[in-house]
């Protein structure tokens, strides 16, 4: 993934533009703002400028004006203002974006200079045709055993992770980023608080993963328009190195702030709320989405996509979280109870699932998930009768097994790997503990 030195400049060349059509403010209220004098050039969803320099986004058109919703507080704008177009959002990255911390309109964060790559791509691009697309691929090594065994992932494969506040999801993900095979690392952090970036790009990912990643942030403070574009901008950025042939590794923390940021967009805009809240178009927004994600067609490249979603008291039957499971390749549960005991990742097991499965394993180590999970299973079950005492040893003997193998399978959820081979060697010596 080589670029030529001039392409750079001459892409910033490319985007100057000498003539802008221009309007102005005639109306404004909370939040959003109505102009005129834009309808014959302007379009749902393009950028314009009022007078200032704030940018907004037009959300809603009439026939003689247009509903902006600006990116910054309305204090101060009046009828009147001047209102430039500036059209159709577009970001336009480059291999030497790898390495470097940027908001969802390309602009460093890092305190260094970036120039834009040589083509403009659509935020909202379509993705690879269905019939064109390749199938998920091998199984990629993590470096944590629960995933190189029991919940595989697979080169294009797209997962969930479903998890509460403060149960680890986030250490889960920079772990992941660290231990994924993957050419490029794409990490979106949409609706993150401030300290939270820094510390995540510095400490968590640290220089090593910074030098094979590009970082897409946009802190809890900015608007929702703005938090709303940093999905769309991290996605358009796999998809750039997926077109370059490369295996692109996306992380987006989080898809519910995403959905979140859409809804006051949505809202503002006129839509009504019916999904608990949510608009009827969330659906849509999010799944259109995470389709972009996945295998590549022949030629290009593949994304393996890990999306975290936020669920308020563990429901798993919220909007956003429901939505998800339909059109993800599995997904991971991160549960409190078991990371208020200690251990981390705080993954639920029984309530997880990797879709890649069986294909991406052996008979053999099919065989082995089956018999981890039926022990899990068992002695969940069994849990509350073995805390209370009145469960008499030898009663049931899949009971008996699970309570042999227990200790073993729960720390091996914990442990660090050295890849699948000697994941799988590790998780037979815990089974035989069941004789």
């Amino acid at each position: 993934m080589q670029q030529p030195y001039f392409d750079p400049l001459l892409s910033r060349l490319g985007r100057i533009r000498p003539v802008h059509s221009m309007g102005q403010v005639v109306e404004l209220q909370s939040g959003s703002l109505w102009v005129t004098g834009l309808n014959r050039v302007a379009a749902i969803g393009d950028c314009v400028e009022i007078a200032g320099g704030m940018r907004a986004e037009i959300v809603r058109m009439g026939r003689t004006r247009a509903q902006v919703l600006p990116e910054g507080p309305v204090e101060g704008l009046r009828p009147g203002d001047a209102v430039r177009h500036l059209g159709p959002r577009m970001i336009a990255p480059g291999v030497h974006w790898i390495g470097r911390v940027i908001d969802p309109d390309g602009t460093p964060l890092d305190g260094r200079p970036l120039f834009p790559g040589p083509t403009p791509r659509s935020l909202r691009a379509a993705p690879p045709p269905a019939t064109r697309r390749r199938a998920m691929g091998a199984r990629l090594p993590t470096g944590l055993a629960v995933f190189d065994t029991l919940l595989p992932i697979v080169q294009g494969q797209r997962l969930g992770l479903f998890a509460g506040s403060g149960v680890g999801k986030s250490h889960l993900l920079s772990r992941l980023a660290r231990g994924v095979a993957a050419d490029v690392i794409v990490i979106g952090l949409i609706g993150e608080r401030g300290r939270e970036v820094r510390d995540f790009v510095e400490e968590t990912l640290g220089e090593d993963g910074l030098q094979r990643a590009v970082v897409i942030a946009a802190t809890s403070d900015r608007s929702p328009l703005v938090r709303q574009r940093a999905a769309w901008t991290t996605m358009a950025v796999a998809e750039f190195f997926r077109d370059q042939g490369a295996n692109v590794l996306l992380l987006a923390d989080s898809i519910t702030r995403f959905a979140q940021a859409h809804r006051e967009v949505a809202v503002a805009s006129g839509e009504a709320a019916s999904l608990k809240g949510y608009p009827a178009s969330m659906a849509q927004a999010v799944m259109s989405l995470c389709e972009r994600a996945g295998p590549g067609a022949e030629g290009q490249g593949d994304i393996t996509a890990i999306l975290s979603v936020l669920v308020a008291g563990s429901d798993m039957e919220e909007p956003v979280a429901d939505t998800l499971r339909g059109v993800l390749d599995g997904h991971v549960v991160l549960s409190r109870e078991i990371a208020e005991r200690g251990r981390f990742p705080a993954i639920d097991l029984l309530r997880s699932v990797s879709r890649s499965l069986p294909r991406a394993a052996s008979a053999e180590e099919n065989l082995q998930i089956a018999t981890a999970r039926r022990h899990l299973g068992a002695y969940d079950r069994a849990e509350l009768m073995l805390q209370a005492g009145l469960y008499a040893d030898g009663s049931d003997p899949a009971i008996d097994a699970a309570i042999k193998v227990w200790p073993g399978l729960d720390t091996f959820l914990t442990a660090d790997s050295d890849g699948p081979e000697a994941a799988f060697a590790a998780l037979q010596d815990v089974l035989a503990a069941a004789g």
